[in-house]
């Protein structure tokens, strides 16, 4: 159990982030990272260290190149792209850490809202091309 605990610590802290951060890979695909926290036990319990609290986190690429971003449908097409990625990648997380916070609505919606900052900048920069 020991060594279970401590192989599951430091995938956790091996995949861990600080914050989602969510960002454009290339004008080819859009990264959805979402983050949840885990609270675990120690073994050896302090009582003046309390259990840790680790950060675990999801990405999904998104694929963009057959989208036509400088049109009415491919933005669209795109954000519910974005939007489906996040509720998946936070109930991977949910399904793994049934303990972790905040809800997988609440997951994908600060997940989704990080991406979508990329998503605009990508369809500004398409609709600027196309003109």
């Amino acid at each position: 159990m020991k060594s279970s605990l401590k192989g599951l610590v430091v995938v956790a802290v091996a995949s861990a982030s600080l914050c989602s951060i969510v960002a454009a890979q290339s004008l080819q695909e859009i990264t959805v990272q979402a983050t949840r926290i885990l609270n675990t036990k120690t073994v050896e319990r302090n009582a003046s260290t309390g259990a840790p609290i680790l950060d675990v986190s999801v990405s999904y690429g998104i694929r963009v190149t057959d989208l036509d971003l400088a049109s009415h449908y491919g933005p669209i097409q795109l954000e519910k792209r974005v939007r489906d990625a996040a509720m998946a990648a936070c109930k991977d997380i949910s399904r793994q850490y049934p303990d972790s916070t905040p809800s997988d609505e609440v997951c994908a919606k600060a997940a989704a809202d990080k991406a979508m900052v990329n998503v605009r900048e990508l369809v500004a920069a398409a609709k600027a091309t196309a003109k």
